[in-house]
């Protein structure tokens, strides 16, 4: 199946429409958003069998895996802004300093306006609707641009969203980077990206041209390090289970293990039987193992092979684009594989001797999306390093909880949304002084009598 690319002329058309929508007010009442969030939410359910087939037809995402890593979630964040929507948009009093006696001083929080979204194919529903939610809920319009590499799932998801609202208001386009492209020549009011650096950096470039906001959802090497003094079983379990969830197709998979050398052995050899207690002992049989997304990724992670030696795994299918999880140890720190993002199953393996040296590995390097630390110096980790986001003894639940930030710091990304952020990332706060005409010193006109006293509160 091969998406059809929206035409340029439409695409123009579309974002004119949503001009005009937005600058009808229609999406400043908050009950009109929660009125839509919750026919997004109703359109979720309608369209889950269907969703779910179609991840199933383009990455060979199991049922289970595909409503707890995209529908749940989606669901999850509906149901947080409809319950805090109006406390969330409601102005906020700031303290006003006695210079500015009479006036009163508020934080109001305004849609930005016209949102384009542009989403990865990794996660497809999810990291699509995730920022709508807040497109919705802030009071925006929205274009979505799905991935063309999951042509089941962009076709869905632009059925779904053409029943259930306008394209006035929400619109779907499909195609390749050509379409981005055009998309990217227009003028926005806010550019929420998910993706790689190097396709980051375009959309940032482009959106300079027109000083357009961007939230940037990018990636990088999250490291997985895993000190001697951990709990070396349940550390297994928790990494196999990181690495395997999209075969490894995940922002903020851990991408490659520093182990201290005193326990690498035996963890390796744990970490092994936990990826067979996941998957059995063919993971190729698994209904829960996801395919390689295009033939072109395939084939770059089989390139990563000749960089390490091979001690798990390494069975791929290439017609089938099966990649199993592999484990490669005696990796040199220079070489591909330790440079470029890995988004797939293979693990390369290195050690350290101490907690410092560790830390100056990962810090000499770019920031990366995750941080994971499994042992007993969590905070001492933590205080030495920077990255988006850190799970202490797991891997990728941070992003679960909606109460806390989701997104990049440096290489890794701008911005940070989920919960209340994502209402922020589509919104202006817009500073409001009221003055009241009842009251009119005289202090600040000219010619600036009772400077000497002025000076004193200022």
């Amino acid at each position: 199946m091969t998406t059809i690319n929206t035409p340029s002329d439409r695409i123009v058309q579309i974002r004119n429409r949503q001009l005009d929508f937005f600058r009808s007010g229609c999406t400043l009442d908050l009950n009109y958003r929660k009125a839509q969030l919750r026919r997004l939410g109703d359109a979720l359910t309608r369209w889950e069998s269907r969703l779910c087939d179609a991840l199933k037809e383009d990455l060979h995402k199991s049922y289970e895996e595909a409503v707890m890593t995209e529908l749940s979630i989606v669901a999850g964040e509906i149901r947080s802004h409809i319950r805090h929507l109006r406390r969330w948009a409601a102005p906020v009093c700031r303290h006003t300093p006695l210079k500015l006696f009479p006036s009163r001083s508020r934080v109001v929080s305004q849609p930005l306006g016209n949102a384009l979204i542009i989403a990865p194919w990794n996660y497809p529903v999810q990291l699509l609707l995730n920022p709508l939610v807040g497109a919705i809920s802030s009071g925006c319009t929205a274009v979505l641009k799905p991935s063309p590499y999951v042509p089941h799932v962009s076709e869905v998801i632009r059925m779904m969203i053409e029943e259930s609202f306008p394209q006035d208001y929400i619109a779907v386009v499909e195609g390749n980077r050509t379409v981005n492209q055009a998309l990217l020549d227009l003028r926005w009011d806010i550019i929420f990206f998910t993706g790689s650096p190097d396709l980051g950096r375009k959309v940032m470039e482009a959106a300079s041209r027109n000083l357009t906001p961007v939230v940037l959802e990018l990636g990088g090497k999250s490291p997985c390090i895993v000190g001697a003094d951990a709990d070396l079983e349940t550390a297994a379990r928790r990494i196999a289970w990181g690495k395997c969830l999209n075969a490894g197709q995940t922002c903020v998979a851990p991408d490659y293990l520093l182990v201290q050398e005193d326990v690498k052995d035996r963890f390796l050899d744990l970490l092994g039987r936990e990826f067979v207690h996941l998957l059995g002992e063919d993971p190729e049989k698994s209904e829960h193992f996801v395919r390689i997304v295009n033939d072109k990724a395939f084939s770059r992670l089989e390139s990563y092979l000749q960089y390490g030696r091979t001690v798990y795994g390494g069975k791929r299918n290439a017609q089938t684009r099966f990649f199993g999880p592999t484990i490669l140890d005696e990796v040199p720190p220079d070489s591909p594989l330790m440079q470029e993002e890995i988004f797939g199953p293979i693990f390369p393996v290195l050690t350290f001797r101490t907690e410092d040296e560790a830390l100056q590995f990962v810090n000499s390097r770019e920031r990366p999306l995750a941080f994971y630390y499994f042992g007993k110096k969590g905070d001492r980790m933590l205080s030495g390093s920077i990255s988006g986001g850190a799970c202490i003894n797991d891997t990728i639940m941070h992003l679960v909880n909606e109460n806390l930030p989701f997104g990049g710091v440096g290489n890794s990304g701008m911005g940070a949304y989920h919960g209340k952020l994502s209402f922020d990332a589509f919104s202006h706060r817009r500073a409001v002084l009221s003055t009241c005409t009842r009251i009119d010193l005289p202090f600040r006109y000219m010619p600036y009598r009772f400077f000497n006293f002025v000076k004193k509160i200022l």
